[in-house]
């Protein structure tokens, strides 16, 4: 697949790629009727294909009464044609798989494991949801004789509907929600509804590594935005939207995967203003906003926004109970229809057991307790993995909240030799070209804070800073 979009060798002919290209841009209004087209030369440059090709694709859009020529002015949009994103009624599923290389490290056992954002299972209230697993089962008797509803469980989305208005001022109704099977299902089954082969996306740098892996599957050609301690260049991204239009906006703004930043206010309501006015979806994931340290981050992007270009994804599975798996998707209902198609094609429903579980401790006094005592554990964990960091050259901004560490080390460090030492000793790490869409972090890793003990997160340091003193 080259930078473009388009696959050499993919079964489809080339020229069918560009057809399809063109056709998906006037079906969702990007070219509306009369609307004249880019020229052959300009398209063919644009694709990085033979100009005959892009004259191939044109003129089978002409024979299909798609688009119309004017002689020695172009194609134009032919009218009657052109249909916006509301009356589309099936999303298109890429047609290659891409390797999740993050999943490649975490098979690799190890005893020193930096490489989980996931918080250590000896934190999580396990006792409670085995205590009370009977009374579940008393409450809801047939939950393991049927299905849930695609959408969710009513109850469930009920009472998040009311969480969220009541926290956050979201103004939701349970009809705005989907129950997910955690938030990559989420960040896949929105990949697979709003992106389409060549279509543009725009990822923070750096981010989750496996939101750039599903994009990539879906054929979508990806533009890095930095991210930095203060927010986005929001001049850059206005660029970029205008540049490139892209389709989608995929960021995690609050205690940011990795890096821990978090997108102050004012930000939050330009990126939204900027969304509406390009057209462009804000996908804002959002599975740390309750582990903070200090003060509480700001409002979802999702309070701001009043045309429907905000897409929100909560995920609780972090820190109640990663093996439920519950997740909500938050969107209007001109999406949510569509969303309601792909996720009855991915699994027609999350478990329902799952639902009731987490609902159970979700509407419980005891949710509130645990969830403080996990900020302040993970902060002396954070606080001893910094300790060991500190006798070192390397450089990293101090998060308030989530659940990793974004780290530099020397450029004279080979990443790759010091990962497979470290693997040798059963330490493991997240390089940070996996988390870098341009592959450019070469120098930088994510230490995850939260999966270990204190006493094994201060040996494990010390060993894996000893190694990486080793290769310099």
């Amino acid at each position: 697949m080259d930078p473009t979009g388009l696959s050499r060798s993919h079964g489809k002919p080339l020229f069918k790629q560009v057809y399809d290209y063109i056709w998906n841009r006037i079906q969702r209004a990007e070219w509306t009727e009369h609307d004249k087209l880019p020229s052959v030369r300009v398209l063919a440059e644009e694709l990085n294909v033979n100009r005959l090709t892009v004259f191939k694709a044109y003129q089978q859009l002409k024979d299909e009464k798609k688009i119309y020529v004017k002689d020695k002015s172009g194609y134009y949009v032919h009218p009657g044609i052109s249909m916006p994103f509301d009356d589309l009624d099936y999303p298109i599923v890429s047609s290659y798989v891409q390797k999740s290389h993050l999943s490649e490290i975490h098979r690799v056992p190890a005893a020193y494991q930096f490489s989980y954002a996931l918080i250590d299972p000896y934190l999580m209230p396990n006792r409670y949801f085995s205590e009370y697993v009977k009374e579940i089962f008393d409450l809801y008797p047939t939950v393991l004789s049927t299905y849930s509803t695609i959408q969710g469980d009513e109850e469930l989305r009920e009472s998040l509907a009311l969480f969220f208005t009541n926290k956050h001022r979201l103004h939701l109704s349970q009809d705005d929600i989907l129950i997910t099977s955690g938030s990559q299902q989420a960040i896949d089954l929105l990949a697979r509804m709003l992106v389409q082969p060549m279509d543009t996306v725009l990822l923070e740098r750096p981010t989750y590594s496996a939101a750039i892996d599903i994009f990539r599957q879906q054929g979508a050609q990806i533009i890095p935005v930095d991210i930095h301690p203060y927010g986005y260049d929001l001049e850059q991204v206005e660029l970029y939207m205008k540049q490139y239009k892209p389709r989608l906006f995929y960021l995690n703004p609050t205690f940011h995967n990795p890096t821990g930043y978090v997108v102050p206010t004012e930000q939050r309501k330009q990126l939204v203003e900027l969304a509406e006015r390009y057209h462009c979806f804000l996908v804002e994931d959002d599975p740390f906003r309750e582990i903070y340290f200090d003060q509480k981050p700001p409002p979802p992007l999702f309070a701001y926004s009043t045309e429907g270009y905000v897409v929100y994804i909560r995920s609780f599975s972090k820190y109640v109970a990663p093996g439920l798996r519950i997740a909500a998707v938050c969107c209007r209902p001109s999406l949510m229809k569509h969303l309601f198609t792909v996720k009855s094609l991915a699994d027609n429903g999350t478990p329902l057991l799952n639902q009731k579980m987490f609902l159970h401790y979700f509407k419980s006094k005891r949710l509130q307790q645990h969830i403080m005592k996990l900020q302040t554990a993970l902060n002396i964990r954070k606080s001893i993995m910094e300790k060991e960091l500190s006798r070192t050259n390397w450089t990293w901004d101090s998060p308030t909240g989530g659940l990793n560490l974004w780290v530099q080390l020397p450029d004279s460090i080979a990443m790759d030799m010091l990962l497979a030492k470290s693997l040798e000793q059963s330490i493991s790490f997240v390089p940070g070209t996996i988390c870098d869409p341009s592959k450019e972090a070469t120098s930088w890793i994510r230490l995850s804070y939260s999966y270990i003990n204190e006493q094994k997160l201060s040996t494990g340091m010390k060993m894996l800073i000893d190694l990486a003193e080793q290769l310099l």
